[in-house]
């Protein structure tokens, strides 16, 4: 990497980037690769253990200024404490990640509560979050937002009510903020994951028997760090990009079909599989 194309980047989304889920998985991988360009970082996720160990290698590798909000991001006041958590500082990129589905079961088998979580961390939060650090980018003419998907929300499936529908949100939000928002400066994309080997994905394969432990890579899936890798290629290229081979196979695929067919697909492959946790 050149000189100019860390200058090129921190001076278009820096020189603060606040992703959200960024304890592992994509959104550490995102994190890594922002801070390698040179963008200071704030993270955003449960776990104060994790987001100290991850902090601590952006600044030890990188040489950047690093911020952890521990946080529940479906709390009713998660807003306010972001808020107050950065506002000081100017943020030109914005990535939202969190919200693996890490159950994949049926949804009466669920409390409500477990629905309507998923919903406030899934929609409402990326909302919130979008309005509030996308306001300043468009003021200052430059930015980026990327907003996680997945293929979970092209079309209806067993055991993934919630997950997917609130995938499909975020999806069709990635592509209308971009509509409002790319000829003032600010980039926004939608990311659509396909199989991604995760920590979460791990877990839940492995608790289902599907892989012989946590340890283990999931067969097939996309590497969390060509992901990441993809978005920031892709970030000028919005509104979406697909981040998968299989998701960039089964989205023109399951597209072509009329919707019902495209829902029993989904109910012979959901016979197969218990289903797809992975970060998006």
């Amino acid at each position: 990497m050149t000189d100019k194309n860390v200058i090129d980047f921190v001076g278009r989304y820096g020189p603060w980037a606040v992703i959200a889920g960024a304890s592992e998985g994509v959104g550490a991988a995102f994190a890594r690769q922002t801070a390698e360009r040179g963008l200071n970082v704030v993270l955003l996720a449960r776990r104060q253990a994790v987001l100290d160990d991850v902090a601590n290698e952006l600044r030890g590798t990188f040489g950047v200024d690093v911020r952890v909000v521990t946080i529940d991001l479906a709390d009713d006041d998660a807003m306010t404490s972001i808020a107050a958590a950065t506002d000081d500082i100017d943020v030109g990129l914005l990535m939202y990640c969190a919200g693996a589905d890490p159950n994949v079961r049926p949804f009466l088998s669920e409390p409500i509560e477990t629905a309507v979580s998923m919903v406030q961390r899934n929609c409402v939060m990326p909302l919130r979050l979008c309005h509030h650090f996308a306001a300043p980018m468009v003021e200052r003419g430059r930015g980026g937002i990327v907003l996680l998907s997945s293929g979970a929300g092209l079309v209806g499936a067993p055991n993934l009510v919630a997950y997917g529908a609130t995938k499909a949100f975020d999806m069709v939000m990635a592509e209308a903020l971009w509509a409002e928002l790319n000829e003032s400066g600010v980039d926004v994309l939608g990311l659509v994951l396909g199989l991604t080997d995760t920590p979460a994905q791990r877990r839940m394969m492995a608790q289902h028997g599907q892989l012989p432990s946590i340890e283990s890579p999931v067969p097939g899936a996309t590497p969390t760090e060509t992901v990441a890798a993809d978005a920031i290629a892709n970030l000028a290229n919005g509104p979406t990009w697909l981040a998968g081979e299989d998701v960039r196979v089964g989205f023109p695929y399951l597209g072509a079909m009329p919707r019902n067919d495209a829902v029993r697909v989904m109910i012979d492959v959901a016979a197969a599989s218990t289903g797809n946790a992975s970060d998006g």
